[in-house]
């Protein structure tokens, strides 16, 4: 299932947001992110309907099973990443950085890759 980048950052924000603080709402996505109060409207909007995500009668976010298998791939991606360039040198908040903008687009097979490396450390 191939869904754009901005759609995986925010699934992984709102899990991020929900294991941190055990309910998520659309005011602290666009307070974690820094993005106005209408844009995190609308991609809401757009995940509801692609079946990623439904609120609650409180207005609470919730991951639906799709929306949180993707969540928890890019969220175990850029962990990895950031941890084997913080093992390369990178400082830690580069390496978030550059996890960020790599998680995305890395082949699983590279993925592969990188967790045997980190497991020979």
């Amino acid at each position: 299932m191939k869904i754009h980048e901005s759609a995986e950052n925010y699934l992984e924000t709102i899990l991020r947001l929900q294991m941190r603080n055990g309910y998520v709402r659309a005011i602290d996505i666009a307070n974690e992110l820094e993005f106005s109060k209408p844009s995190v409207s609308i991609a809401m909007k757009n995940l509801r309907e692609n079946g990623y995500i439904e609120t609650d009668k409180d207005g609470h976010i919730l991951l639906l099973d799709t929306g949180r298998e993707i969540a928890e791939k890019i969220m175990e991606r850029h962990t990895l990443i950031s941890n084997w360039l913080i093992s390369m040198g990178v400082p830690e908040s580069i390496a978030s950085e550059d996890a960020c903008k790599i998680e995305h687009v890395i082949s699983a097979e590279s993925i592969n890759a990188i967790k045997k490396s980190l497991k020979n450390k």
